[in-house]
């Protein structure tokens, strides 16, 4: 019950307070450190990184991250968690697509776009008219939540944890920094997109750990008898 009710609480906390940075960023407030943010890590990120930093942006992609939430709900075998973190992972798109279309902040300028694609296609030069928030960042945080959960919740040693849980860390460094350097997202972007996608984690979080509650649990095995 304890834990129930803390990811509830902090889930709800993490969502006012993308709501309350979503009203601030419409309101351009962060516009200076965003252009500023985006100089400053082109300037001094070496160019020979911008295939890597490209290389997580597609990993980073709806369709990628879609079936490896997928497959990673089937390997954990819990139906509810799956059904509530697919729930999460399509609530983040709504809320990513009602951003886009609601809060004022313009992507990028095109000459600051560094990303890399081995095969151009038309639609990869089509940007949406809003940046805010960063799906990338959303969908990276979200999973990555569902899969710390997994890993400190197995039965697997604290050095096996410890080092997958550092690998995560780096991927998700890699992956929003990669959002500013390659001229994709503005920082404000990166940080809604990531709080977002904290927040209905650590709601679908909640969920779970009520549904799975051993007393609960019995006590629905007693009432199908």
């Amino acid at each position: 019950m304890r834990k129930n009710l803390i990811f509830l609480g902090v889930g709800l906390g993490f969502f006012f307070i993308f709501v309350l940075f979503s009203y601030l960023v419409h309101k351009n407030l962060f516009v200076g450190i965003d252009f500023d943010t985006t100089v400053r890590l082109q300037n001094n990120i070496p160019r020979r990184f911008d295939g890597i930093f490209s290389l997580f942006s597609d990993i980073g992609s709806f369709e990628p991250m879609v079936i490896f939430l997928i497959i990673v709900i089937l390997l954990w075998r819990k139906l509810i968690a799956g059904i509530l973190f697919l729930g999460a992972f399509v609530s983040f798109h709504i809320f990513e697509l009602f951003g886009k279309y609601m809060v004022n902040h313009p992507p990028p300028p095109e000459f600051m776009l560094r990303t890399e694609r081995v095969i151009q296609f038309d639609q990869f030069h089509v940007r949406t008219e809003f940046s805010y928030p960063s799906g990338h960042s959303g969908r990276a945080i979200l999973i990555s939540s569902l899969l710390l959960f997994i890993i400190w919740h197995s039965h697997w040693s604290r050095e096996v944890k410890i080092i997958l849980s550092s690998l995560i860390a780096i991927y998700l460094t890699i992956m929003l920094v990669s959002r500013v350097y390659l001229g994709e997202h503005w920082t404000s972007d990166v940080i809604g997109g990531g709080i977002l996608g904290l927040s209905l984690s650590l709601l679908a979080l909640s969920a779970y750990s009520y549904s799975n509650k051993p007393e609960r649990t019995k006590r629905l095995h007693l009432t199908s008898e």
